[in-house]
């Protein structure tokens, strides 16, 4: 559930960004995509560094061992 919820802050975080930079730095066809085009990878890239985080924490390489007096 968590994961699900995330996932969706994180595309309506990169549509309200990529319209911000649609409409606050209009200047021309190509400096236009190339903006849009950081923002979306930087969206996914966020998401991504995220998502793994998570997931790693699911199943995690090292057991922690408890002791008999805790």
């Amino acid at each position: 559930m968590g994961f699900l919820i995330t996932t969706l802050i994180f595309l309506v975080v990169g549509i309200i960004a990529s319209l911000c930079v649609r409409i606050c730095f209009s200047r021309g066809p190509s400096t236009n995509l190339l903006h849009l085009t950081l923002v979306i990878t930087a969206t996914i890239c966020c998401w991504m560094m995220w998502a793994i985080v998570y997931i790693a924490q699911m199943n995690p390489l090292i057991v922690p061992i408890l002791s008999e007096t805790e």
